[in-house]
């Protein structure tokens, strides 16, 4: 068993954290607080969010966590989760892992993605933008325009 899921496998059976309290999903019409924690998930390696962090204003204001050196907990996958939707939403397909493992022949289920995100960092759809009850997810054109404009409005 992979280090990273220790203390969250106990035998068969799935132990759920405790969400992250500041990833709480908050009502759509609220306005994220300027004073919650505002972070972006990405891969140093990665050319392509590098391109897009260097497109992001105020990039100062973000924690920035290389998921490489400092893998997500599962607490925080849990709350990436509860505001993505799904586990899904955050699983990456593009992985250079995914069909050498055969996972394209597999129908995979909520915990299947789970699992693979925490035990291997490539398979998180990247970059991941957190802010407020807000998470952006990717690198599609309108995920970065998404991601611009939450730049723009942290002072």
């Amino acid at each position: 068993m992979n280090g990273n899921l220790q203390g969250w496998v106990a035998g068969s059976k799935m132990i759920r954290p405790r969400i992250m309290p500041h990833l709480r999903r908050v009502h759509r019409t609220e306005k994220a607080s300027s004073s919650m924690p505002a972070t972006i998930y990405h891969l140093a390696t990665c050319s392509t969010c590098q391109r897009i962090l260097g497109s992001i204003p105020n990039l100062g204001k973000f924690t920035l966590r290389e998921i490489k050196s400092a893998p997500i907990t599962a607490e925080e996958l849990d709350g990436m989760k509860e505001l993505a939707g799904s586990y899904e939403a955050l699983f990456s397909r593009r992985s250079m892992k995914y069909r050498p493992l055969g996972l394209h022949e597999k129908r995979l289920t909520e915990e299947d993605y789970r699992i693979y995100i925490l035990q291997e960092y490539t398979f998180l759809k990247r970059p991941v933008m957190v802010v407020g009850d807000a998470i952006h997810i990717g690198n599609t054109k309108a995920a970065v325009e998404g991601m611009i404009a939450a730049g723009k409005k942290l002072k």
